[in-house]
This record gives C-alpha cells, structure tokens and sequence, in this order.
C-alpha cells in the first residue's frame, strides 16, 4: 500500500501500514483488533490442548469433512470506524471441499469460514468480547469460545451486526451441541 508523497493519509492508513510492517518475535502473534495492535506470547500447553481435543472430535465425528488452520490470518470488516480487524483464530474450520486455505493470502477474507474457535489466553477479555465482535462483523456463522477461567465453553451462532443473537454456555463436563455443518455432540470433559 505505497502512497505518493502528496497523498494525505489518515490515521487509519497509517495504523493499517505500521501492523502490516510488524516484525514480531517468532511464536508471537500480532493482530490489528478493533483499531488496537495486540501482540501475543506462544500458547501455553494447556491452550494446545483444548485445540487439539476440538481438532480431534471434529475429525472423527463431523457429518462434513473440514479443513482446519490453527495460524490463518483473517481480515474481518470492522464496521468503518477503524481498518479492517486483522484477526489470528486458534482455530480456523471450514468445509473440505471449499478448499478455502489454498491459495490463500496471509490475510484472507472470511467467507467460506464455518467456525473459528478462541480459548482464553493471557488477554482474556480480547477473547471474549473483542474477538467476538469481529468475528459476528465478518459474518462468521459459528465461533466457539473455550473460557479456561470459566471452566466453560460458548457457542455463538446467527451473527447480526457486532454480536451473535443466540449463545449457548454450558461448564466444561457437558456436551455442547455443533449445528450443520457438523452435526455433532463435542464432549467437553477432557477440558476438566
């Protein structure tokens, strides 16, 4: 995005460039979320853990078969008031034979994208309300939310604007209802 010497660029530009130059540290991730850059240590173990628990039924027990991404950029609408959310899930589903990651760019759009999966981490409330906006923003169907502190599990679906209409919570030790495309019961017992 290189602007002639006389283009007048507006804080938002500026902002956009200055992400999209970051270099972080390698295991880090850097996000541009709701006008804010967010850098983010290496998970902890436990983290991987629940991802791999969800990657694992999913593989077994979803009706469609699905790709999944643990690091695929997204690039999410924000509504104008600042750049687009430039947004890293821990987890990126979307139906096989979209074949939706090939190809792709480092940043691509979200359609397509079935469920995308946060687990709280050392910013939780970016993964609880930040995130959750964005992610009902980019009109993503379905997002699960893994709150280790909570010791629950979410699941919002039907995005309307910056929010989900319908949510179910449920503690971890209850199944958890996946709709189509996956059409699935995720234990949740292992997260315990």
């Amino acid at each position: 995005m290189a602007h002639e010497p006389h283009e007048s660029l507006t804080q938002a530009d500026v902002l956009l460039e200055g992400f999209l130059a970051l270099d972080t540290p390698e295991g880090f991730r850097a996000e541009l979320i709701e006008g804010e850059i967010v850098v983010t240590p290496p998970p902890d173990g436990d983290h991987e853990d629940c991802i791999s628990l969800i990657v694992s039924q999913v593989i077994k027990r979803s009706r469609t078969d699905m790709q999944f991404s643990g690091n695929k950029g997204l690039k999410l609408n924000s509504g104008g008031a600042w750049p687009d959310n430039h947004v890293i899930p821990d987890g990126t589903l979307a139906p096989w034979d979209r074949r939706l990651f090939r190809g792709a760019e480092p940043w691509m759009p979200c359609e397509g994208v079935a469920l995308v999966v946060e687990v709280t981490s050392t910013k939780p409330q970016a993964d609880r309300e930040a995130k959750r906006r964005c992610y009902a923003l980019g009109g993503i169907p379905l997002h699960l939310l893994i709150d280790r502190e909570a010791s629950s599990v979410t699941l919002f679906r039907d995005p309307e604007g910056d929010d989900y209409r319908e949510l179910c919570t449920l503690p971890f030790g209850k199944s958890l209802t996946l709709p189509a495309p996956f059409d699935f019961e995720l234990e949740t017992s292992a997260f315990l």
